[in-house]
């Protein structure tokens, strides 16, 4: 899936702060974009999906985090609850996505996410087909409602702009990816 899908869905979890805690939405908001968006970082650096991605080990850092925040709640508690949240989540639901290749709409790649515990690469289910798939933007406009429509300000218009991009790059994506294919990138 898209980064900004990820984030997407981070703001999700986060907007269940809205009802019991609304002086704390924003920073669990901002928190779980920025946690969203963390595993992917590993991209253009070192092993996808290897390097960042903890499908197990960030739930850790969740069960460290969340009483933590509740017990001290203060911006940044809640903000690294949030993004703790949203990286765990984010690198779980990699496998349902596609495989690393630079065509993975070809299905011609058998990883998913690296399981770190495990030793071993978890295979794509493919629920996603790929990363900036029609579907895959289906999911970050669903998932982008509660950050459009229950905040405003910083929050509604990162949410915006994210959603921008993402229905730009499902417009260049398998472009993208059939040039990298054809020249070895």
């Amino acid at each position: 899936m898209m980064s900004t899908t990820h984030a997407a869905v981070g703001v999700c979890f986060a907007a269940l702060a809205l009802p019991v805690a609304p002086e704390f939405a924003v920073p669990a908001a901002l928190g779980a974009i920025a946690g969203g968006i963390f595993p992917d970082l590993d991209v253009a650096v070192v092993a996808h999906r290897k390097t960042l991605h903890f499908p197990e080990h960030y739930w850790l850092a969740v069960l460290a985090a969340f009483p933590v925040a509740a017990v001290w709640p203060t911006d940044y508690t809640v903000a690294a609850a949030f993004f703790a949240l949203a990286a765990a989540v984010h690198s779980v639901s990699d496998m349902f996505g596609g495989g690393l290749g630079a065509r993975p709409w070809a299905n011609d790649d058998p990883r998913g996410v690296y399981s770190h515990y495990r030793g071993e690469w978890i295979r794509p289910r493919r629920w996603i087909p790929y990363d900036g798939s029609p579907r895959d933007l289906l999911v970050a406009a669903v998932c982008s409602l509660p950050g459009l429509l229950l905040y405003d300000g910083l929050v509604r218009n990162v949410s915006a702009a994210m959603l921008a991009i993402s229905a730009a790059y499902v417009v260049v994506r398998k472009p993208i990816g059939n040039f990298a294919a054809r020249h070895d990138l």
